[in-house]
This record gives structure tokens, sequence and C-alpha cells, in this order.
């Protein structure tokens, strides 16, 4: 079922609404950049003193469980020191704002974390968006004013974490731009809970010596499971990286070939109190910790939509093209991206549907083109956990919320880089961030773009 939003092809004065952000990471950002640019009045709530959203580094991990178990987090962010960009940084910037190399700092192609933490600094101070924010702010309540009322709208009850002081407020919208990678899942394995090794999830990771002179069993093999046992061979009496599959990419191979303490594993069928590991062909060994790099729930605590959104099997729903909710907007609900292009490009849309210049089609037509996404994915045999991976169909998503505004679509040596990177890491996982040429086809074609000439200063 294809749906098309409607488009004024007349001019007409936009509508100015109360908004309210929740999140001030990459997505919340932009999005309060963009609704700021419609006219509309917007305040950002963030829980921590800083923005960034996963990209501020929180390097004190003591006070979390190592599993996440616990209803609030302490912990936001699991980025780990010594974490890297996985796309270039030219691919990265949002489209006004190109993410480029400032003097003095991480001048990396993919630089790591916090080089990218300050770009989202100077885009904030750039755009004049720090002035919309409440830091130390927790949202505690979202939910509907009056459900009978035509115009619907939001009641958000939020706690100042420093005075404890209770605020409540009512808008016009809400967008939800909490992100989705600090509540950790975890696999169920036979024998978990009686294991008396250590066990602990990728959220709390930090850096490497914790695991010195262990055996340590690494469970996943997306990007981080891999990333993560590279590193931990430097210091670990042995590393098993146990994946689904061991038909594992050449980049993967050719690690656990170069390596003598890094061995891949199948699943674990169960784990033993006597504190073995035995797996699922039968092979078993006798290990100090487990480290879950297993991926993420979806989780909003503090929304009460009546049933109108629910998180089920870590599928986020209804959304409408993975975004709204009728008078409830989501940024950043889909995985295997590249994020901030994407995020910016559902922002745009929300602000332009908040202000008047392009509207949604009616509920019952939104609802039955989810139905039928829902449908398509299951006869696809995609589990239900992995709706929102949506990996290369990113660009596809892309340039439908541009049809859906106006925007220009995608440049398309954004999309070749995109595409040659994840190529690049699949064959050469260690050394990809580090082989690219300034002479490169690709990125000359991309530095010749009048996009990288924008003013990065603030």
């Amino acid at each position: 079922m294809v749906l098309e939003t409607t488009k004024s092809e007349e001019p007409i004065m936009s509508q100015s609404k109360t908004v309210c952000v929740i999140g001030a990471g990459p997505s919340g950002l932009v999005s309060a950049r963009e609704l700021k640019k419609e006219g509309h009045k917007v305040i950002v709530m963030e829980q921590n003193d800083d923005v960034g959203g996963q990209w501020l580094y929180q390097p004190n991990v003591e006070e979390e469980d190592p599993l996440g178990k616990t209803k609030i987090l302490k912990v936001h962010s699991s980025i780990y020191s010594s974490l890297r960009l996985i796309s270039p940084r030219e691919i990265m910037g949002f489209s006004d704002f190109p993410f480029t190399v400032k003097e003095g700092r991480d001048t990396r192609r993919f630089p790591g974390h916090e080089e990218l933490w300050l770009y989202l600094k100077d885009f904030c101070e750039v755009f004049g968006l720090r002035e919309m924010i409440r830091f130390n702010v927790r949202v505690e309540f979202v939910g509907m004013v009056n459900d009978d009322d035509i115009t619907k709208r939001w009641r958000v009850k939020s706690v100042e974490k420093k005075s404890g002081e209770v605020i409540e407020e009512v808008f016009d919208a809400v967008v939800v731009a909490t992100g989705h990678y600090s509540y950790p899942r975890l696999p169920s394995i036979k024998g978990m809970d009686m294991w008396k090794g250590k066990q602990v999830h990728s959220h709390v990771y930090r850096v490497p010596d914790p695991f010195r002179d262990e055996v340590v069993v690494v469970v996943g093999g997306f990007i981080s499971g891999p990333d993560i046992s590279i590193e931990l061979v430097k210091v670990a009496k042995e590393v098993h990286l146990s994946v689904k599959s061991l038909d594992v990419s050449p980049g993967v191979s050719k690690a656990i070939t170069k390596h003598q303490s890094l061995h891949l594993q199948p699943q674990i069928e169960s784990l033993e109190e006597d504190g073995r590991v035995i797996f699922v062909d039968g092979s078993c060994i006798v290990a100090d910790t487990i480290l879950y790099c297993t991926g993420y729930r979806y989780k909003f605590p503090f929304l009460e939509s009546q049933g109108r959104v629910e998180v089920d099997d870590n599928r986020v729903g209804p959304l409408f093209e993975h975004t709204f909710s009728p008078s409830l907007s989501f940024v950043g609900i889909p995985q295997k991206l590249i994020g901030f292009p994407f995020f910016e490009s559902q922002a745009k849309w929300i602000a332009m549907i908040l202000s008047g210049k392009t509207s949604l089609p009616p509920y019952d037509e939104m609802m039955q083109s989810v139905a039928e996404f829902y449908r398509a994915k299951e006869a696809n045999g995609v589990p239900k956990r992995n709706t929102h991976d949506i990996g290369r169909d990113f660009v596809t998503y892309c340039d439908k919320y541009a049809d859906y505004t106006g925007y220009p679509h995608l440049e398309e040596w954004r999309k070749k880089l995109c595409v040659t990177t994840i190529l690049r890491s699949l064959d050469n996982l260690e050394t990809y961030r580090d082989s690219w040429d300034d002479d490169h086809e690709l990125l000359q074609e991309a530095l010749q773009d009048p996009y990288f000439a924008q003013r990065t200063t603030p």
C-alpha cells in the first residue's frame, strides 16, 4: 500500500505549536533545530548535564547494575573508551553542518566518540539550541490531557534531579528522542541465574583492564561483539566470541586468525554452576566472565499512551513510517543505519506536519499501512524484534521523508560512501577505518560538493 502525505501547493501561514522534545542527543537536537526553524516554541528536556545523549561519555559505571536490570538506569550512555565511528565523518554530518576536521582535535576520518560529541556541541552552539534545553531534568510522565478532545494535547511531568522539584506542563506535541541503546537486551540461557562467574552487559563496558588474565566469553557477533573482543585479547588470557552462525564475515575470520587467544564459538547451550560454559556443539570451556553484546531494548518508562503505542518484543508500534503515532512522534527508532541524516529527515517531516505545511494520511489509512508493513515482514521471515532494523533501506526512508516535505534526496556520494564503507568493514574489520586515502575516487567526488564549504564554527 502506497500512501502519500498531503503537501500544500499554496503558501500557507505556519502554525506555531508548543513542543516538548525528550532528549538532547543527536535526534533530539536536530528535532529542536527543525522545530525552531518552523517557528514552534520548543523545550528540550535532558536528564544529563550536557548535550550528546549516547555520545556524552560516562566513564563511571560502578553504581549501575552490570546487567542493567534496574527499572531506572543510572547511566544512559553505552559508549566505551576506545570506541571509534564505524562511518566516515563525511557521511555523518547534518545537511547544513558538515562534520569537518577541526584543528587541535581528532582529525581521523573515523574519529573517536569524543570528536562526535564536540561536533554536537558545535551544532548546538551555531544554531542557538542550548537556550531551549533544560538539563538535569528527568521526564517521569507523558500522557494525553483529554482523550475526547479533537485537538490532542500532552501533559508532561518532569523532575529536576538536583532539587527534586516536580513540574507539570501541557504541550501541543511531544517528540520522543530518547534513543534505544541504554536498556540491555539479554538472551535466555539455561543456568544463567545460577552461574557463579561474572556476567555483564556491554552497556557497562568501558575499558579492558578489569578483564586482565581472565577467560572471557563475548556473546554477540554484530558490531560491538567483535570490536570489544579484539580489544580484550590485549589483556585477557582467552577470548571466546560466541555467535549465532559460524559463517562470519571475512573481517572477523581474519581477526580470529591473527589473534591466537581469540576463538570463535557457536551459541551457548547452558551455563553450569562449576563455571563451565557449554556450547551447542557440545564443546565447553571454564570461563571467568561472560560479556553480553546482545543489543538493547526499547523502553519508554514515562509514556502513558493508553495503548496507542506499545513495545511488543522490541517492536514499537503501531508507528506510521517508524515515526508517527497520531499526535505523538518518535525520532530515531530504526536501527542499523547512518543515524544523523536519517534523524534530520524525520525531524523535518515532523516539524512541517506540526506547522501545517504538510499533513498525514487519515488515521485508518496509516494503521492499514502499518498492518501491511508488519505482514510483509512476517512473510519474509523477519522476527518481530527486528521490525526496526532497516539497514540499507535507510536511504529509501530518507528519500521518502524528503518527498513528504519537498526537501532534496540524500546526495549520491553519501549513498555510495555508505555502501562502500559497509563492504570494507566486512572485509577488513581491524583496518578499514584507517585505510581510506584522501585521493580515493569516492572521497574526491564527495569533497567537491559545495556542502563541505558551509560554516561549522561556533
